[in-house]
């Protein structure tokens, strides 16, 4: 079993204005492609050409926009199975959306609930339903609908569903023009960097690069013209490794200050918040200076510079304590409350800037990367009163405040333990209960 990872690889050295204007012309041409596709196949009138997306190919070709741009075929036809995985997966999500309101509706029956779940389940019946077309289906799954449809009002259900998604789907769009995907006929490695294909015929552009690194796959080219940079995006098979000796079953809870904390109190991160209020405070102060003296139009080259440099070194501490916690807890499954949503601004800017900046999302991310490269498994559960709750007694505290000074005490029954530890306990008791939200 394997699972895919991100490896970066930056060019060195500026590159050439008119080497960039090249790179500039093909990301513009890419996001026209898939905005073209996004208009012309996005609706509910091509759903039944979506699968498996020949006939978008075919039309593609005819429709003779790669001529008009000019845009060679290594980029135009990935450009469009890009935009039409796209369209797939909005029709995913709005078909997520719909079902999730159908489930609320307590109007429904649940014979009602069970025909609407099999239209959306079953494309080619959604796809007539959406169009005002008979239900045609082959018999077995004809014998089903028949079945369903003997218990509901249809037409009713019907006009619901269609209802629902001209509320829920939204058409897609880009203005991404700094970027575009590479496939392997795109680009050669070679002489310590890597030949891109442009639009002029057997022209390259040749960037050199930090690594020597050589890949066989599909890449993903990002731009930033004002610093003359690009990134390039390599998707790498890893292994999945197993580990006999990981057995633990772990709760932790996350903090901006300390990264995370297991239920048996110990700490990983510690010097998370020392990062991040120093990240923070030179932002606060950069965003400062350059307000006072945003009319002399101050360079912000060396400021880029300094803030991917100070990213760079949060990054890779966050990634150095959560491999220390993983080889030191060797856990077989861990328990973490769902991170809450963005709160509101407080009255303190500095600590509105260490919040907003705090890397919460990051840390998530790198985490469940590495669950699934170490086939460890990530179990999200109810993350609601989860710190007001007594790990000892079940008791949520109200009232009298719960977290004192980094403390939690509860009246009931006088348990008093650290404020983060009791939270991964009731982390891992959810996990263990009824409290599981996801599991990864």
């Amino acid at each position: 079993m394997s699972v895919y990872k991100i490896i970066r690889q930056y060019n060195k050295g500026p590159i050439p204005e008119e080497d960039m204007r090249k790179l500039i012309e093909i990301a513009g041409d890419y996001g026209k492609v898939k905005n073209y596709v996004y208009a012309r196949f996005g609706g509910i009138a091509s759903l039944s050409k979506l699968y498996p997306g020949y006939t978008v190919q075919n039309e593609m070709t005819a429709s003779g926009l790669r001529d008009t741009l000019g845009i060679p075929s290594v980029y135009f036809y990935l450009a469009v199975f890009d935009a039409l995985g796209e369209i797939k997966a909005q029709w995913t999500r709005t078909k997520t959306h719909v079902q999730k309101n159908i489930g609320r509706n307590e109007q429904f029956t649940e014979e009602e609930k069970h025909y609407l779940s099999f239209l959306l389940k079953i494309n080619s019946a959604f796809e007539q339903v959406l169009n005002q077309k008979p239900v045609e289906l082959p018999q077995e799954l004809a014998e089903q609908y028949t079945l369903l449809s003997r218990q509901a009002d249809t037409e009713r259900l019907q006009k619901y569903l269609c209802r629902q998604v001209r509320k829920c789907h939204v058409k897609l769009h880009t203005e991404n023009t700094f970027g575009f995907s590479l496939s392997e006929r795109a680009f050669r490695y070679g002489d310590g960097g890597i030949y891109i294909s442009t639009k002029e015929k057997r022209k390259r552009v040749f960037i050199p690069l930090t690594d020597h690194n050589q890949y066989k796959s599909q890449l993903y080219m990002k731009l930033n013209p004002k610093e003359g940079t690009i990134q390039l995006h390599v998707p790498v098979r890893t292994t999945v490794r197993r580990h006999p000796e990981y057995t633990g079953r772990i709760g932790i809870a996350f903090g901006m200050y300390t990264m995370l904390t297991t239920n048996e109190g110990r700490r990983y991160g510690e010097e998370l918040g020392t990062y991040q209020t120093g990240y923070a405070d030179w932002i606060r102060r950069q965003a400062g200076i350059y307000q006072r003296n945003k009319e002399s139009n101050p360079g912000r080259k060396k400021y880029q510079a300094k803030k991917k440099r100070m990213e760079e070194q949060l990054h890779s501490y966050i990634n150095q304590e959560l491999n220390r916690f993983l080889q030191t807890e060797k856990p077989r499954t861990i328990y973490m409350a769902k991170l809450p949503g963005a709160q509101g601004k407080g009255k303190n800017k500095r600590i509105n800037y260490s919040v907003s900046l705090w890397q919460r999302g990051y840390i998530r991310k790198r985490l469940a990367q590495k669950c699934e490269e170490q086939s460890v498994e990530l179990v999200e559960v109810w993350g609601k009163d989860i710190s007001r709750e007594c790990s000892r007694c079940g008791c949520i505290v109200t009232g009298s405040p719960a977290k004192q000074s980094g403390s939690f005490h509860c009246p009931s029954c006088g348990f008093q333990e650290e404020e983060k530890t009791n939270t991964a306990r009731n982390a891992k008791k959810r996990g263990q209960g009824e409290g599981v939200l996801r599991r990864s």
